[in-house]
């Protein structure tokens, strides 16, 4: 069972076994079960192992990814592979891991997607988005009588093949109660941090965070370089000083994943020490707030992510 934050507190994630015990105004929202088919879109470096903990744990995963050779990564790992949309009709789930706000969108709007999947089902946005436009989903959302969640996810490609994820939702109560059994099969953390729109600005929150604590570094060991003192060295000192970081501590990180997109032709516009950074800026613009170290990492952090990794 894994951990659910709910207002502050931490609670178990929602146990099959409690739904009779309830009222029956309090059963509209039961809890999926594991027979529920999800289409899960998007098999990137984030996607693709979710989907794989997904069958893993037992749930019938139909996959699909504009990539063919991502389609049959998923199949080899016991997925049923999909050569459109349209192979989603029926499903209960629909899982989005896709890499920015238009494909999310292009994604929820494709022609008839969401009529055809089953009665009353369950959208997650698992990508890193604007708030306005997890707002906007979750909206649309009410107006199908469907169950939207804006889920965005943080912890790497390999806690997602473990099914160790954090994820950040923005869904009314209800919501996070009816998918809590799929939201624990990929995440140790589900973080409730409020109605639609809240999920996507705590993550854009993290990774404001963890992009700041990366330029800090590369800077630091620069400097501390510059004086014959050995990266590695200043990294060790780090791990048991105020300088420490989840960077400092997982260096390394995100020349393995440069590298990764390397691999899938994912353009340097679409990686998240250059896309998320602009949303920021976009979603801090929007709210009328300055945030100058976004702004700045925005111009520059990109460029010496992919030069690290490069050399």
């Amino acid at each position: 069972m894994r951990r659910i934050v709910r207002c502050g507190r931490r609670l178990p994630a929602v146990d099959n076994s409690q739904i009779d015990q309830r009222l029956p105004e309090e059963t509209a929202m039961v809890p999926l079960e594991r027979t529920a088919r999800i289409g899960f879109v998007g098999l990137g470096n984030l996607g693709l192992p979710m989907a794989t903990a997904l069958v893993r744990a037992g749930w019938p995963v139909t996959a699909y990814d504009v990539r063919r050779k991502a389609v049959d990564a998923a199949v080899a790992a016991g997925a049923d592979g999909a050569d459109s949309l349209d192979a989603l009709a029926g499903c209960q789930v629909l899982a989005l891991a896709v890499p920015d706000d238009e494909t999310v969108t292009a994604t929820l709007h494709a022609p008839k997607l969401l009529d055809r999947l089953a009665p009353d089902p369950v959208v997650l946005v698992h990508s890193t988005v604007l708030p306005a436009t997890a707002r906007a989903l979750g909206e649309a959302g009410r107006e199908r009588a469907l169950t939207f969640l804006d889920a965005p996810v943080s912890g790497g490609a390999e806690r997602a093949e473990q099914g160790t994820l954090t994820v950040m939702v923005g869904a009314d109560e209800p919501a996070l109660e009816r998918a809590a059994p799929y939201l624990d099969t990929i995440a140790a953390d589900v973080v409730h941090v409020g109605p639609p729109g809240a999920g996507a600005a705590a993550k854009l929150a993290n990774q404001l965070m963890m992009f700041a604590a990366l330029a800090g570094t590369h800077e630091a060991l620069r400097l501390a370089e510059a004086y014959d003192v050995d990266p590695k060295t200043a990294l060790e000192v780090a791990h048991t000083s105020t300088g420490d970081s989840w960077v400092a501590r997982e260096w390394g990180f995100f020349d393995r994943v440069a590298g990764a997109y390397d691999a899938a032709d994912v353009p340097v516009h679409s990686r998240p020490w250059s896309k998320d950074l602009w949303e920021i800026v976009a979603a801090a613009r929007a709210a009328r707030i300055q945030l100058p170290v976004a702004g700045l990492l925005a111009q520059t952090l990109a460029d010496v992510v992919e030069g690290h990794a490069d050399r």
